[in-house]
């Protein structure tokens, strides 16, 4: 299984900004290059047994991305090995990574495969409960369920039988993170960056981390390293971009956020992200149209209808600006910001009608 990477959020444009200089053109697209997955530790032990042998033959296949042939091995070690948790670990992995199940927090509470393996995972643990990949994985897959609670137990259980795995780590992070203990979290995931320096997954983990908790300049920084590992995840540069439009530096966000718009034209988020870029910048024409292409994109994204919203306003347009909210409310009637920003309008249209 993947890791579970921490999900950002598309910022919300204020409601006045003042104008400035646009942009210079962007170079050529660049090529999209994800940054590589984290990859769990391998579970062959190299004893030359046939399970062994097996196991290794899982591991290998694994990190070609050939999910089926190492559930297939794991599967052949674990008739030979029936007692070892190692093979039914593997095993897990290979499953739920051949089915695709999601691997954010939360993103699976009901997928049955997901609660088979589980069980399977459970199993392990009772074969030996010293054995740090099984409570590991079975804490990955409780975090996925949804169940932080459960899943930190057994992340705390890896931690104490293997300090050294950054994922065990960087999972504990992510629990943290769903408890809503951000300083812990910051914690778990600067020591998984450290131990798997060269992981520009873990460094744009920690620098979300880091970002929710204020840390602006210091997320920024943790960003900037993933980015160096791997230029042209667009992952990274939305992240970044997004950093730097928290302090209020929207032309070195441009700069990012137009490049990672590049790289995966698709994504809603970023194409909004970039249009509060341009919003800040006072380029409301700009900023118009990329919330609108972001809401073809999804509709569904409270935060570019709550931007596009302000945009009106601003221009005193308070009945696209109302229509504009109403939509981000159909969305999600419990967001705060949609309840905000109607009463904002509110005042400012007694003030307009006095």
């Amino acid at each position: 299984m993947a890791r579970a990477p921490i999900a950002t959020t598309a910022v919300t444009a204020p409601i006045a900004s003042a104008p400035a200089p646009a942009p210079s053109a962007s170079g050529p697209a660049p090529v999209a290059e994800p940054a590589p997955p984290t990859r769990p530790k391998r579970l062959a032990r190299g004893d030359g047994s046939p399970a062994d042998a097996e196991l290794a033959k899982g591991d290998a296949l694994f990190e070609k991305d050939d999910f089926a042939g190492a559930e297939d091995a794991y599967r052949k070690a674990m008739q030979l090995a029936p007692r070892d948790p190692a093979p039914i670990v593997g095993f897990a992995r290979a499953r739920l990574a051949k089915e695709a199940v999601p691997v954010d927090y939360g993103s699976a509470p009901k997928n049955a495969t997901l609660k088979g393996m589980i069980g399977e995972l459970k199993r392990a643990v009772k074969l030996d409960d010293r054995y740090a990949p099984a409570h590991l994985e079975l804490g990955r897959a409780l975090l996925v369920q949804g169940a932080a609670d459960e899943a930190v137990a057994s992340l705390k259980r890896a931690i104490e039988l293997d300090g050294s795995d950054p994922e065990a780590h960087s999972a504990f992070g992510v629990a943290m993170l769903a408890q809503g203990k951000i300083v812990d979290a910051i914690a778990e995931l600067k020591k998984a960056a450290d131990l798997d320096p060269r992981s520009a997954a873990r460094h744009s983990n920690l620098g979300t981390a880091l970002l929710a908790s204020g840390q602006v300049p210091e997320a920024i920084a943790a960003y900037e390293r993933a980015l160096a590992l791997a230029p042209n995840d667009p992952g990274t540069l939305s992240d970044l971009g997004t950093a730097l439009l928290s302090q209020n530096q929207p032309d070195e966000a441009i700069k990012h956020l137009e490049k990672a718009m590049k790289l995966d034209p698709k994504s809603a988020p970023v194409r909004q992200n970039l249009a509060y870029a341009h919003h800040l910048k006072g380029q409301l024409d700009k900023a118009a149209a990329l919330y609108e292409e972001a809401l073809k994109l999804d509709d569904k994204l409270v935060s570019a209808w709550i931007n596009l919203g302000n945009l009106h306003a601003q221009r005193g347009r308070y009945d696209e600006a109302r229509q504009a909210y109403e939509r981000a409310k159909a969305v999600d009637p419990s967001d705060p910001r949609v309840k905000t920003a109607l009463e904002e309008l509110d005042e400012l249209t007694k003030k307009k009608k006095k």
